[in-house]
């Protein structure tokens, strides 16, 4: 069990401690700070509190991170789309309105269920809900993620990550036209503050960068690629909708229900890293599912 310490700060004082928590860490729900508080998890100068306590300058809080459920994983037939595989890595085209693992609430059904159907041998290093998961992409997003079969690829692939080398280029349709062709965007990314379900730019967030540029115009949209630099949550939806450019379709950080589609209109087509036992680079293209050139198709028809 991790414990972590937490002095409260001249601008914490008299702020919920439910809030102040949900503040530290951006994976840490407002809900399951409060479960962590009632379970006796948290204690400010040694005792238990209710998660409304005011906090008071100087108040030692101390956070016992308690281990995360460990829920079985139920391997799962699928017609996965494999776009590569060896005894190392997994490159897989992942459909959208699939999630990419299970979580508590939501144990089937998703790519690592069908993974380990398909695979038997997964990287260890994420734990059981994420076996062999390097990188991740949202339900409603389609595109190609790279998988470890075992925890020598996963640390090169993870590695390549951190030192920006892996090639990861998405296709999106936005509201509008931005006025220039090419763009970069670097604002940080970290946990909305007023909502906690979802992510914003903040000053005190993690380094974010999106390279873009504009592959075609619509009457009221365009088609874009955006490359990632850096790999934050929801990073392309919250970046597009700071430069006033949100994704179609987006329920969370776009207008809803603009065209008929449900989620935003979003595919990682391109994903190059270096193999992590040859050392050559490798990349791959997956095209647009047909829920999205359907929408260019609509686009098209209404210049």
């Amino acid at each position: 069990m991790e414990v972590m310490e937490h002095i409260i700060h001249e601008q914490e004082i008299s702020e919920r401690l439910d809030k102040v928590l949900s503040t530290i860490d951006a994976s840490w729900s407002r809900s399951q700070v409060q479960q962590w508080i009632k379970d006796g998890h948290v204690l400010v100068n040694g005792e238990s509190v209710k998660p409304n306590y005011k906090c008071g300058l100087g108040d030692s809080v101390k956070i016992s991170i308690p281990e995360p459920e460990v829920l079985d994983v139920i391997p799962e037939e699928m017609d996965l789309d494999i776009y590569f595989e060896d005894e190392d890595v997994v490159v897989v085209n992942k459909p959208r309105g699939m999630v990419v693992h299970p979580a508590p609430g939501h144990p089937s059904g998703t790519l690592v269920n069908g993974l380990m159907a398909h695979c038997k041998d997964l990287s260890g290093i994420n734990g059981v809900l994420r076996p062999g998961i390097v990188h991740r992409i949202d339900k409603d997003t389609s595109g190609l993620l790279m998988v470890a079969k075992n925890n020598f690829s996963h640390e090169k692939l993870v590695n390549q990550l951190v030192e920006k080398t892996v090639t990861r280029k998405y296709k999106a349709v936005v509201h509008g036209n931005p006025p220039h062709d090419y763009g970069t965007i670097d604002a940080p990314i970290g946990r909305d503050t007023k909502d906690r379900q979802s992510m914003a730019i903040v000053d005190n967030g993690r380094n974010a960068v999106t390279h873009f540029r504009v592959l075609d115009r619509y009457k009221d949209y365009s088609l874009v690629e955006c490359e990632l630099e850096t790999g934050r949550t929801h990073q392309i939806r919250v970046h597009m909708k700071y430069i006033g450019f949100p994704l179609a379709g987006d329920p969370k950080y776009g207008p809803r229900k603009t065209l008929p589609i449900n989620g935003q209109v979003l595919h990682a087509g391109v994903l190059g890293f270096i193999h992590p036992r040859t050392g050559e680079y490798v990349e791959f293209q997956a095209d647009e599912p047909e829920e999205f050139k359907e929408i260019i198709r609509f686009l098209e028809l209404n210049r």
